[in-house]
């Protein structure tokens, strides 16, 4: 059976995409891809001869739209356009992320309305199969039209030109091309255009954040619930009785999993007569305010999906007789929905924050103040929690949407831009920083919840704290927790969590999953 991926002709999911940027699986262009690639250079052939004038095919570019270019400079402008548009910034992006521009730029191309010619795609796959990846700078891009100055850099390669990643290290692009003895391609009229034209800067950072946002959500219910039972708070705000007066389906999600992962506590039933009327909103809320972020996750996620399986070029070429110069290339479709999400990533390491806080002051029945039992000498777990402030706080400083903001560009004829290239970047930096938030709140948790032994919580909680612990040591007296912070953040980014919760829950047959999971957990 053939497990190939067929750009341009199957629809380009969030996980897909991942595992053909990884090396998981591959992708290749089908027959019927390559004859609609091939009928489309063939318009963009007629035109040239034709003398047709069809923006970016013979025509200069942005303001430069009215210079007409002769049929035997369209060559040499296409080639002009990669070299005066990679003006890029500040460090490179990640490989794995300019990988992943590669997979998304193909799949655009190869649905055959770019004039993009099949030899120029097949050089494409062959970047990504032989390992020869583009060094794309981080800064530069205004979203539109799309990410000029980013994929400039990813495509400078196609013509021996720019660096890239080879063979663990960075060398120029022409003397890697050398060593695999390939010759740098010539590009065709309207080429350079169709491929520096798009957002796959923006949409490579959203599908980046679709996946490492879903494990920060999974394990910020981990946390939370560890922390919930390390407090002895109560079980009674995530009955369904309740989500299903107010039935937000992220919400309802995150109330069901924590009622689950609480199921057949020993320390819950511990004080079910207790005094106590009612928790803080950090504990109180998690439903609601986890669940908004699973909220805004899911709506990029959908968007996300949308825009990966796109034509985000300009011009785009639809038959012989239709050639559209329209605006499908503007990032603003990304731009809110990754500013959303920014906010949603701030508000989960915002809220944990405030957990590790509540953690320390020593009310909950059984838990010391900073939960070391001789303080004084000792400062105990204090000092965690000025960590955790700084990086909510700094959250908060990069939560200010860059979409809101347009600098008119291209002397005018681009006068309103998405800017949606920040708002990539800075959502996965905020995520980031909520991921380290959770490590943290997962130390104090597990610290909190030892004071209770030998009284459980429940099965799956009590197999993650005993996950952690084996990572992770009791503290008694003060130490350098440095080692340990870092430990229990790669715990949390690793995924690993949520894999043994669900790994138990069947094991032990517990309840775990809801019916939202599948909606909430896969992509």
């Amino acid at each position: 059976m053939n497990n190939f991926f067929q750009y341009g002709r199957e629809f380009l999911s969030v996980s897909t995409a991942l595992a053909l940027s990884d090396g998981r699986r591959k992708g290749e262009l089908s027959a019927q891809a390559r004859e609609q690639i091939r009928r489309s250079s063939a318009i963009v052939g007629q035109i040239v001869e034709s003398g047709q004038t069809v923006y970016g095919i013979n025509t200069g570019f942005g303001p430069l739209c009215t210079s007409r270019i002769s049929a035997d400079d369209t060559r040499k402008l296409q080639e002009n356009l990669l070299k005066s548009h990679a003006v890029g910034l500040g460090a490179p992006i990640a490989e794995s992320l300019a990988r992943l521009m590669l997979v998304l730029k193909i799949q655009a191309l190869a649905q055959g309305y770019s004039g993009i010619q099949e030899q120029t795609l097949d050089r494409m796959l062959w970047h990504l199969e032989a390992n020869v990846i583009p060094v794309v700078p981080s800064q530069g891009s205004v979203g539109a039209s799309g990410d000029l100055a980013p994929l400039s850099h990813l495509f400078l390669p196609l013509i021996g030109l720019g660096n890239v990643f080879y063979q663990g290290k960075t060398v120029p692009a022409a003397v890697a091309l050398q060593q695999e003895n390939v010759a740098p391609l010539a590009l065709g009229a309207k080429e350079g255009l169709a491929l520096i034209n798009g957002t796959q800067f923006i949409a490579a950072h959203a599908v980046r954040l679709v996946e490492r946002f879903q494990n920060l959500l999974a394990n910020a219910d981990l946390t939370g619930a560890l922390m919930l039972e390390g407090l002895k708070g109560s079980g009674k705000p995530f009955l369904a009785e309740l989500h299903r007066l107010r039935p937000f389906r992220g919400s309802q999600h995150v109330a069901a999993t924590i009622h689950n992962l609480l199921h057949e506590s020993e320390i819950v039933a511990s004080h079910a007569n207790c005094a106590r009327v009612q928790d803080p909103y950090s504990l109180r809320c998690m439903p609601q305010v986890h669940g908004a972020a699973r909220n805004a996750w899911r709506h990029l996620k959908e968007l996300v999906e949308v825009e990966i399986n796109a034509v985000t070029d300009n011009p785009v070429i639809i038959n012989p007789e239709l050639t559209i110069s329209g605006g499908n290339f503007h990032g603003e479709l990304l731009a809110l929905p990754l500013d959303y999400a920014c906010l949603a990533a701030s508000e989960i390491g915002n809220i944990s924050d405030r957990r590790i806080y509540l953690s320390l002051e020593g009310t909950a029945p059984g838990v010391p103040k900073l939960l070391l039992r001789d303080t004084g000498l000792n400062s105990g777990f204090m000092i965690l929690q000025y960590a955790s402030a700084a990086l909510a706080s700094e959250n908060k400083g990069l939560c200010f949407p860059a979409s809101a903001d347009s600098i008119p560009t291209s002397l005018g004829q681009e006068d309103h831009v998405s800017m949606g290239s920040i708002s990539g970047r800075k959502a996965l930096q905020v995520l980031e920083n909520s991921e380290k938030i959770l490590g943290i709140e997962l130390m104090c948790a597990a610290q909190a919840l030892d004071f209770h032994a030998p009284t459980k919580p429940g099965k799956i909680l009590g197999a993650l704290h005993a996950r952690v612990r084996r990572a992770l040591p009791h503290i008694e007296e003060d130490q350098i927790l440095y080692d340990w912070m870092h430990e229990a953040i790669a715990l949390v980014q690793s995924g690993e969590l949520p894999e043994l919760a669900r790994s138990v829950a069947q094991q032990e047959n517990v309840p775990f999953a809801t019916e939202w999971t599948a909606e909430f957990d896969a992509f």
